[in-house]
Formats: C-alpha cells, sequence, structure tokens
C-alpha cells in the first residue's frame, strides 16, 4: 500500500518506520529539512519498545513530490491540522482514506472542514511515549494500543481493512464502533499528565510518586471527566481515577509531549488539552479550575519562546 504519513515528529517516525518496514511503499512529509535530509540518506531509524531498525522510506517536505496514496496519516501536531489539511488534497484519488491522529479534541472536525468526513478515520495512540533523539532518529518507551475508528461511527470494510494493515506492520490495534469514547478516554489521560508534567517539569512517575503534584494532576483529569459525562459520552468504566492511575503506572519514566515541547523551547498543544476543558465545562455547566490554572501557566511560559 502506498502511505504518506503528515508530520514525521516523533510518533509519526514511528508510523511510518513500522509501516515501511512492513513493505509499504512509505513517503514521510515534513518540514524539517534536516530530518527529512537524514532520513533519505541513512533511513529512518527507530529504537526503544519495538526493537531497534532503520527503515529506508521516501522522504520530502514538498508534498507535491509524493502523489496520490491510498492511505495518509495525519500525524502533525494538533495546531498545525490546519496547514496539514491543505497538503491532503493533491495526496489522494477517488479511494484514498485519510487517517488523523492527534492528541486533544476536534482535530478531526477541522480536517473535516476541507476534506469529506466520509473519507476520515480517527485513530488513538496510547502508551507510546515517543521522542525524537535527532534528525532521522526516533525513540519510543511503549506500544500499547491504536485504536481506530470511522468519524462518522459504527465498523466498516476499510476500517477493519486499516485494522488489519496496522497490525500487520506490528502494532497492537483495535477497531472500534465509537471512536468518541476512545478520544475521551485517552483526552482525560492526556489532561492529567500533559500539563502537570510540563509545569513540574517531572516525568509521570515523579508527579504520581508527589502527592501534591499528583493531586493537582489527578483534578485535571476528574474535570474533563466530569466535562465529558456531562456531555453525554459514554466511558467504558465508573472509576476515572482508578483508569487515570493505571495509565500513569503504564508509563513511569515518559515525559508528555508538551514537557519535550517546552524543554525544546518549542509551543506546545496546551489549547487542545488542557486548555480545552475550560471550553467543554463551561458549556455543560461543569468546573475547571484546576485546567485553568494549569492552561494559564503552560501559555505564559510560552510567551518566552521565540
Amino acid at each position: 500500500m502506498k502511505i504518506a504519513v503528515v508530520g514525521t515528529g516523533a510518533m509519526g517516525s514511528v508510523y511510518a518506520a513500522l509501516l515501511g518496514d512492513a513493505g509499504n511503499d512509505v513517503w514521510a512529509i515534513d518540514v524539517w529539512q534536516e530530518h527529512i535530509d537524514a532520513i533519505n540518506q541513512n533511513g529512518l531509524r527507530l529504537e526503544g519498545a519495538s526493537g531497534d531498525r532503520t527503515v529506508k522510506i521516501k522522504a520530502t517536505t514538498d508534498h507535491n513530490k509524493v502523489g496520490a496514496c491510498d492511505l495518509v496519516v495525519v500525524a502533525t501536531k494538533a495546531g498545525e491540522v490546519e496547514s496539514a489539511a491543505t497538503s491532503v488534497p493533491a495526496l489522494l484519488h477517488d479511494d484514498s482514506v485519510v487517517l488523523t491522529i492527534q492528541n486533544g479534541l476536534g482535530s478531526a472536525d477541522r480536517l473535516a472542514a476541507s476534506i469529506s468526513a466520509e473519507r476520515l478515520l480517527i485513530g488513538v495512540a496510547g502508551g507510546f511515549g515517543a521522542s525524537l533523539s535527532g534528525p532521522g532518529h526516533a525513540h519510543h518507551n511503549g506500544m500499547e494500543l491504536i485504536r481506530l475508528g470511522e468519524m462518522t461511527g459504527g465498523m466498516s470494510a476499510r476500517l477493519e481493512g486499516i485494522e488489519t494493515l496496522w497490525r500487520d506492520a506490528g502494532f497492537n490495534v483495535k477497531a472500534y464502533e465509537d471512536i468518541n469514547q476512545l478520544v475521551w478516554e485517552k483526552f482525560i489521560c492526556n489532561v492529567t499528565f500533559s500539563g502537570t508534567c510540563t509545569v513540574f517539569n517531572r516525568t509521570i512517575s515523579q508527579v504520581m510518586n508527589d502527592p501534591l503534584a499528583w493531586r493537582i494532576a489527578l483534578q485535571c483529569g476528574l474535570e474533563a471527566y466530569q466535562a465529558g459525562v456531562a456531555k453525554g459520552v459514554y466511558f467504558s468504566f465508573e472509576d476515572a481515577e482508578v483508569y487515570i492511575t493505571k495509565f500513569g503506572q503504564g508509563l513511569p519514566n515518559a515525559r508528555p509531549s508538551m514537557l519535550l515541547d517546552h524543554l525544546a523551547g518549542r509551543r506546545s498543544e496546551i489549547d487542545v488539552i488542557n486548555g480545552a476543558v475550560p471550553t467543554v465545562a463551561q458549556a455543560m455547566g461543569t468546573a475547571s479550575p484546576y485546567n485553568e490554572v494549569i492552561t494559564a501557566l503552560v501559555k505564559a511560559r510560552e510567551e518566552e519562546f521565540s
């Protein structure tokens, strides 16, 4: 299958490397020229939970060089989805499928403004803890699960086909009828750890082992859960604290991508993670004081970035 991965940061590089290693014709599309050059010259190296391999794939900064693909994976940061959406149409043929995998809320809706929702699948990646070690070199701590679903809901033959494609590439993957549920279940975990780990500059386990930091983190997650319940989201569990705790214990040494962004002096996805909770909470009549404070602290720090 011909596949374009739009946005080959840490997670996008994991996808591109494993899909390419499985024999697919993979194109990596990214704006980081040094990363693209390293992939073209030396291959894309991926190490960590899936082993250590270097995969020869094609890479470019110009989507017009790629041509039509069977599958387009949009793996950019949430804030870059709109710009990515402008390049996606050039990568499509009549039967192409677009799979978008981002943190937070709202990315699929933004894509659907320029790409038909009928083409769109939503992915939820959990438990990877990915980072870039340098140009052309990615690492990931875990490999829990890729959850897939049709944006418009229900099961379909193409969804099952994409599920098989990813499974054959070595991913733990499962297709779901209600992907919105899975988006929210990951969202409450991201809300718990992203902003708090960033503010305290700590790994997940360091936050969980500090009673004060853990109380703040957990309250952020519970505020998101309460807003989701009020919105009518069907969660697969009744005790959100137990669910969040188990998630955190599974990635003890991970540093959320928001913290990695700050360590690199980059602006983060705060607006679609902790910053999205007050928006939903206000609409649903629930409270979100912890997320409001964490969001304000993260955004204040980002004002110092160029």
